[in-house]
């Protein structure tokens, strides 16, 4: 049976009779299929799920796949792959707890590569093209690719067909999926990408095409000739349209008053969940599977592989993770760890990637009543730190070269203006292979890291690049000003986040943003915000600033006996009178008491107290209803 198409594909359908001059790579692609006896439209479907036809300029993706085709030589591309060691967060971020610092990090070492991620050597065999040349020039690296769905298709004992629904079972087996539900959903995924057809412009400026073959039904019984395993996926939470198993985290004692490496819950009945944190895994997939499945360890709902989108659930949506290092956010989140690395611009994440993500994100904003928006699906670069010492620590993943953009495409709430210059807020929207800011600390401290594409855009004390970089009061208490850092999120906002809008000048565009005016830069010709509408807060009448919180907590007196209150303490910020932020939520002060394995004693603390969520600056906080008013942006 044809699995349906993607819930919401982005892909402009290319008329048949396109005149424009085929450019380079789309001359590429039919060389290789005529040369390999695949259907172009075949080999065009595979390339645009791996990489949207991009080449990267011979750079590595996450998980070491190289060009248009991404083939794979990961032990060659991640072995002097940079982590992110500027965090220091405690994941659970509950200060009734001693802190939990794990010290483990994924590694590949001692770890035998499954065959999927050794695809560049194998085309290397078949073609004759030294790796070389297959890593860095984007026709032979399509020349590879074909050879491997050629040979596939051989193996399976098909003929080379000219017929595209004659190659399921050999698109299914390129995908290097060890389960058979993983490698359907992928070669679904690559015919969905054929029935709508695509055409865009690639990162090297060259414009390629697929036409759409609508009424494109594959043979999807081949996928049983691939003798693959059966995935573990009784008792995942998932959408039917990804492939999903089940790898558990433990909930286990080992040692007196020491458990991990989750807690046990009852959501939603107990508590709401309202947000979806995204994460990178700063690790490879199978490194990272070992250490979630460690109770001394941390630990997140699901795991999401870059080469295929397949997914790994950990631990039940009903249960509280510790993944987001403020225990609030914990208590009321699910999180997704993508596999990828934050301080390596050019290693990207795959298309499979992103559209599984999307479809898990979508089918548990659905379930859970999520708002498919910045202040709900958050980065957990967007996460507040829970109290002042932790913001300087708190991690800043997954970073500025993730396509936020992309990804609401993907999700079916692509940002766009909803109001005129009127509406008093601005979305941020840059185009992101247009948008480069400069960022250092990639590979070395103080180093520039490669040109690339990002969502972020930089924050100034006034209007022009001679200004002050905006300071953090937060990162830096001693008051030093803000860097181009990558893991520095001080000055600088992201895409689909929502500002009030402060002044204008010229080009330049002033935001309210960590208690000052913040200016960006974005001319007619590329802007990078469009107008927007909506609830902001201000403070009460009277009232020279209000606090900002970086937990929404009850107040003292709605603790029961033997739940020790928890402070709700300030952050080292305020909203000024005449300052407005935008409302992401509004909700009750709630604490998850569960400092113990034994979940008897765990209890829900609500109180009277209302919070309003805000994007304060990079990262979302919290204020006291009652200290703010909350009125409509253009009012």
């Amino acid at each position: 049976m044809v699995c349906g198409a993607l819930l919401l594909p982005l892909l402009a359908a290319a008329p048949a009779d396109a005149q424009a001059p085929p450019s380079g790579l789309q001359s590429a692609f039919a060389e290789a299929a005529a040369e390999y006896r695949v259907p172009q439209s075949v080999l065009l479907g595979v390339s645009y799920l791996q990489s949207r036809w991009d080449a990267h300029s011979g750079a590595p993706s996450v998980t070491g796949g190289y060009g248009p085709m991404h083939l794979t030589d990961t032990r060659t591309a991640l072995a002097g792959a940079p982590h992110h060691g500027e965090g220091t967060e405690d994941p659970r971020g509950d200060s009734a707890r001693p802190p939990l610092l794990p010290e483990a990090e994924p590694s590949l070492d001692g770890v035998e590569l499954p065959a999927r991620l050794r695809t560049l050597p194998r085309a290397a065999e078949l073609t004759g093209l030294g790796p070389e040349a297959l890593r860095a020039d984007p026709a032979a690296n399509v020349a590879g690719g074909a050879a491997l769905l050629a040979a596939a298709q051989r193996e399976l004992g098909e003929p080379l067909s000219a017929d595209p629904a004659d190659w399921y079972g050999a698109v299914a087996r390129f995908s290097g999926a060890e389960d058979g539900a993983t490698a359907a959903a992928y070669a679904n995924d690559v015919y969905d990408v054929i029935r709508g057809g695509a055409e865009r412009s690639t990162d090297a400026g060259e414009r390629v095409s697929l036409p759409a073959r609508p009424r494109l039904t594959p043979d999807t019984d081949q996928v049983r000739s691939l003798g693959l395993r059966a995935s573990a996926a009784e008792g995942t939470e998932c959408p039917a349209s990804v492939s999903c198993e089940w790898i558990p985290a433990p909930y286990e004692q080992f040692g007196e008053g020491d458990y991990g490496n989750h807690d046990r819950g009852n959501r939603p009945a107990s508590q709401d969940i309202e947000f979806i944190v995204v994460h990178d895994t700063e690790g490879a997939w199978e490194g990272v599977l070992n250490l979630v499945q460690d109770p001394t360890y941390v630990s997140w709902q699901y795991s999401l592989r870059s080469t295929d989108g397949h997914i790994a659930q950990h631990v039940k949506a009903k249960d509280v993770a510790w993944h987001a290092g403020n225990w609030y956010v914990n208590a009321k989140s699910i999180g997704l760890e993508h596999e990828g690395f934050l301080a390596s611009p050019d290693a990207w994440y795959t298309e499979a990637m992103y559209r599984s993500s999307a479809r898990l994100v979508r089918y548990l904003a659905k379930k859970y009543d999520i708002p498919l928006d910045r202040q709900h699906i958050l980065g957990h670069d967007t996460v507040p730190g829970p109290t002042s010492g932790t913001v300087p620590g708190m991690h800043t993943d997954p970073g500025p070269y993730w396509d936020w953009r992309h990804y609401f495409e993907l999700l079916g709430r692509p940002f766009e203006a909803t109001a005129g210059r009127s509406g008093g807020l601005v979305t941020i929207l840059p185009e992101y292979a247009a948008n480069r800011p400069e960022f250092t600390g990639c590979a070395s401290r103080g180093e520039p890291c490669a040109v690339h594409g990002s969502s972020a855009v930089r924050l100034y004390s006034g209007p022009g690049t001679e200004y002050p970089l905006i300071k953090d009061i937060g990162l830096r208490p001693d008051g030093s000003g803000s860097t181009t850092g990558v893991n520095d999120i001080g000055s600088r906002v992201s895409t689909g986040q929502q500002y009030a809008v402060a002044g204008r000048s010229g080009d330049w565009t002033a935001i309210w943003y960590l208690g000052q005016k913040a200016w960006f830069h974005s001319p007619a010709a590329q802007p990078v915000a469009v107008p927007a509408k909506g609830l902001v807060v201000t403070p009460r009448a009277g009232r020279a600033s209000v606090p900002v919180y970086g937990r929404a907590y009850p107040e003292a007196g709605a603790y029961p006996a033997g739940v020790p209150a928890q402070a709700v303490s300030p952050l080292p910020y305020e909203l000024p009178a005449g300052q407005r932020y935008v409302v992401g939520d509004k909700m009750p002060g709630e604490y998850y008491y569960a400092v113990t394995f034994d979940t008897a004693g765990h209890r829900v603390v609500r109180g009277t107290d209302q919070y309003y969520e805000i994007q304060y600056g990079h990262r979302v906080a919290f204020v006291r209803a009652a200290d703010v008013t909350a009125v409509p942006s253009g009012s």
